[in-house]
């Protein structure tokens, strides 16, 4: 690819996406702007994308929540935001989003005084404008990651007061930013469909750091957490209810599964006590351990205990980050068959894909996993490769961004 990334056409898969390497290009001044106050899935994604770009020598600074730095891995949003959002009307609450802008702008333009960046990278968040405003006055570009469309997914999830006001302006943004980033192919339709020009969007999914994962022993890993000897079926991650993951108590309450077999849960969330409860009442609690949250730097061990890796449900448009941790311990992934799953992943080669619409299929997958060996082995080094030949690392996906970058900061360096 040389010096400029290419922009990718809308009929490639994202799964041709090559790695970028460049020593030629100078340093970057970044600008990072988001609004995450949860230290959960985003916050992972926000701390090892700004990591990566340092790491290729980029500077970064950042205008964000300050609540974000306070807060331990597994932390909701702070209390007095949950209380606003139930206590108040859906319009009311997202009336306050809006108004959100004003310091929001007065930070951001406040660190673009201060550290005069190249680019404006942005985490996308419904009804957040500053950073077009800011973008626009200064005549910086806007590089506009994108993770979901938000409008759609707050009305079904939350439910919107101003949906109308919420589409208008996820359109808006979107159109402005001079890039848009989105993490999967399946959202590249939603933004054709909201009007953004198809060659200012460059598909980059999520991504892992490798290093981490490298040298785990499994048998050392199921020791230490007192499974030895048994056939390990793990999920790592965040805990909600639309992960799927009651469907673990069906699959343990079938007749006949090995007494080997044991579900790992590593993480916590709002989902987790309810699921002890129906362990409980199942009498199922002695095959399933809880770890509770565990610290990033720690967690290699954990994933490294598992023998399947589960990813039992997705939103069709999400790049999630836990099938870049299981392909980078080279685990055997089992996961429901959609677009936005096999761009990343390949049936038969890097996972087991189920019809995620047909009962039964997950149990069926995870069975012929659990009684083969080989099969588990054939398909955890296909998915670990999957990770150097594909280019999914942040490292990768940083000189990416910052050949994108380096493109739109030269003549923007000519005006400024």
């Amino acid at each position: 690819m040389g010096g400029m990334l290419a922009m990718k056409p809308l009929d490639m898969p994202v799964q041709d996406a090559t790695p970028i390497r460049d020593e030629s290009r100078a340093p970057l001044r970044i600008l990072y702007h988001h609004r995450v106050v949860s230290r959960d899935g985003q916050s992972v994604h926000v701390d090892d994308m700004i990591a990566a770009l340092r790491r290729e020598g980029h500077t970064v600074s950042i205008a964000a929540p300050a609540v974000l730095s306070s807060q331990d891995l597994g932390a909701e949003a702070p209390r007095w935001i949950t209380a606003l959002k139930a206590l108040l009307p859906a319009s009311l609450y997202e009336a306050m989003e809006l108004g959100y802008n004003i310091p929001a702008f007065a930070r951001l333009y406040r660190a673009w005084r201060q550290c005069r960046p190249d680019v404006i990278y942005e985490r996308y968040n419904l009804n957040l404008i500053a950073g077009v405003l800011v973008a626009k006055l200064t005549r910086t570009p806007l590089l506009l990651e994108v993770n979901a469309p938000l409008a759609q997914e707050r009305a079904r999830f939350g439910g919107l007061g101003l949906a109308a006001v919420a589409r208008r302006l996820e359109s808006w943004i979107w159109r402005q930013a001079d890039r848009v980033m989105p993490v999967s192919d399946v959202l590249v339709a939603h933004m054709i469909e909201a009007g953004v020009d198809p060659a200012r969007i460059t598909v980059i999914p999520n991504a892992i750091d490798t290093d981490v994962y490298d040298g785990a022993q499994a048998d050392a890993a199921k020791r230490a957490l007192g499974l030895s000897g048994k056939i390990v079926l793990g999920f790592s991650g965040f805990m909600r209810e639309w992960h799927g993951l009651d469907a673990l108590m069906d699959v343990l309450s079938q007749p006949n599964l090995p007494p080997e077999l044991h579900v790992l849960l590593v993480g916590d969330g709002p989902a987790r006590a309810g699921m002890e409860r129906q362990a409980a009442a199942l009498g199922i609690a002695d095959r399933m351990t809880f770890t509770g949250v565990v610290p990033r730097e720690k967690i290699a061990p954990y994933i490294a205990a598992f023998d399947v890796a589960l990813q039992p449900r997705s939103v069709g448009y999400a790049s999630p980050l836990k099938l870049f941790e299981y392909m980078a311990a080279g685990k055997a992934i089992v996961a429901p068959d959609q677009p936005n799953i096999r761009e990343l992943l390949v049936a038969e080669e890097s996972a087991l894909l189920f019809d995620p619409n047909e009962d039964g299929a997950m149990l069926a997958a995870l069975l012929r996993l659990v009684q083969d060996g080989r099969l588990r082995r054939h398909l955890g080094q296909g998915a670990r490769r999957q990770i150097d030949v594909r280019g999914f690392t942040w490292a990768d996906n940083a000189r990416r961004v910052a050949a994108m970058g380096a493109v739109l900061a030269v003549p923007n360096s000519m005006i400024r």
